[in-house]
């Protein structure tokens, strides 16, 4: 199983709302809350591509994007299969 990360605030419904996506289909997550975290904010937007928003989700090393993103992933049939790939 590939590690999914997911960068957060405290106080984002969007950052809520993709964790308990994640809770629901039962994948592990680490949470980078990104105002806790010294520098991760930085880490997140070069990872990310230049995207200042949370959350920001990454499965291994591919950034799946937003909730929005993490939402149509699954949607499509898609997260299960990448979070599973080897």
């Amino acid at each position: 199983m590939k590690p999914v990360t997911i960068y957060t605030t405290a106080w984002c419904p969007y950052c809520s709302a993709a964790k308990s996506l994640l809770r629901e289909k039962g994948i592990a997550f680490t949470e980078i809350d990104v105002e806790k975290t010294a520098g991760s904010r930085a880490i997140m937007v070069q990872r990310a591509g230049g995207r200042t928003s949370v959350p920001q989700v990454f499965v291994g090393e591919a950034h799946v994007g937003g909730c929005d993103d993490l939402y149509a992933l699954d949607g499509a049939g898609k997260l299960t299969p990448m979070v599973a790939a080897s």
